[in-house]
């Protein structure tokens, strides 16, 4: 079979994909496992609030008190949203919404198609606390049997191009990974390549590559996200580039230094962001680096003030090169990386 990308409106050639951006969320319900995490009646007031000017500080910061904050459920304000994208030169964007986080399919169809941007569909399921009942019965062989159908039929005719994003909470739970590993078999089955979304712990990253690798699939057409919230010691990151496996750099424009979802973690910003990729490429991990912003809530939409799918290209890429990174170098994690990874056959 002739290596093709599978996207929402079927098979393209890898050449095809332009700037792509691994790791987005245009669709997606984030509320189930969120909130209200309110300790005052103050607090549990806040969780109806809409977001506005002048909440919007706090909408960023404290992430689980704000239910509004917490749902991308508009098609239209999606479409509106890409067009900042596609005008600084964004060909292609990754949806990584899981299964249980309220993925539509028909919407992402709808959405390529009136905005001209190319979108890869995931198939997964998240971390445990949003699984479905179900799933706690589920063989491993019936949930790769999902993942695979999704891939091969897709959901009336939708087809997914890649699986994930696979959740993992710390410690891992044992439903998580066996979804997992049958996020491997499907990959095995199919070819697709498999995007992992690790706990916020140090030491998750390396323990999911090596359930990989016991379940027999492959590192090199295995993603670990989320890298810039996980692990902060550079040798760390090295370390896990070296295992073979793609480190992905997804949240771009996220710069607080508080980070609600865990306190013990100190945040990059954009720059930290960009040394740690140069000194990869140094290091000779110039092949498997990614990089995305993780939009998951409207505060991160330029509609609500944040910065937009396109924040990647329009303001991240100027300081890519005033740090001294090459056109070949910035092509190479924007353009022949995902290319590669999203490369099926």
């Amino acid at each position: 079979m002739a290596p093709h990308v599978r996207t929402v409106l079927g098979d393209l050639h890898p050449s095809q994909l332009g700037r792509t951006q691994t790791h987005e969320h245009l669709l997606i319900d984030l509320i189930g496992q969120m909130g209200p995490r309110a300790e005052t009646p103050e607090e549990l007031a806040r969780w109806g609030e809409p977001i506005t000017l002048g909440n919007y500080y706090d909408v960023r910061r404290h992430i689980r008190l704000f239910a509004d904050n917490l749902r991308l459920a508009d098609v239209d304000v999606a479409i509106e949203e890409l067009g900042a994208f596609s005008a600084a030169g964004g060909t292609t964007i990754v949806d990584l919404t899981t299964i249980d986080l309220a993925r539509d399919p028909e919407a992402l169809r709808r959405i390529s198609r009136e905005t001209g941007v190319t979108i890869v569909m995931g198939t997964a399921y998240y971390v445990h606390d949003f699984h479905p009942p179900e799933l706690a019965a589920m063989a491993e062989e019936e949930i790769a049997e999902v993942f695979v159908r999704d891939l091969t039929d897709g959901v009336n005719g939708v087809r997914a191009g890649i699986i994930g994003e696979i959740g993992l909470a710390w410690p891992h739970h044992p439903d998580e990974l066996k979804v997992l590993r049958a996020a491997v078999r499907a990959q095995l089955a199919t070819g697709a390549p498999v995007s992992i979304h690790p706990a916020r712990d140090p030491a998750s990253p390396l323990a999911a590559i090596e359930e990989v690798e016991r379940a027999g699939g492959d590192p090199g057409r295995t993603v670990v996200g989320h890298i810039d919230r996980t692990l902060t010691r550079f040798d760390d990151i090295r370390a896990l580039a070296e295992r073979g496996c793609y480190v992905e750099f997804d949240l771009f424009g996220q710069e607080s230094s508080y980070y609600d979802l865990d306190t013990r973690i100190d945040m990059p910003n954009d720059a930290t962001r960009i040394d740690h990729l140069m000194s990869l490429i140094e290091a000779g991990a110039g092949q498997r680096l990614l990089v995305s912003q993780d939009i998951c809530r409207k505060s991160h939409l330029r509609r609500y003030g944040g910065e937009g799918y396109g924040h990647l290209l329009t303001h991240v890429v100027p300081m890519m090169r005033r740090k001294g990174m090459s056109q070949a170098e910035i092509d190479q994690v924007f353009v022949a990386n995902p290319a590669r990874i999203l490369s099926i056959g």
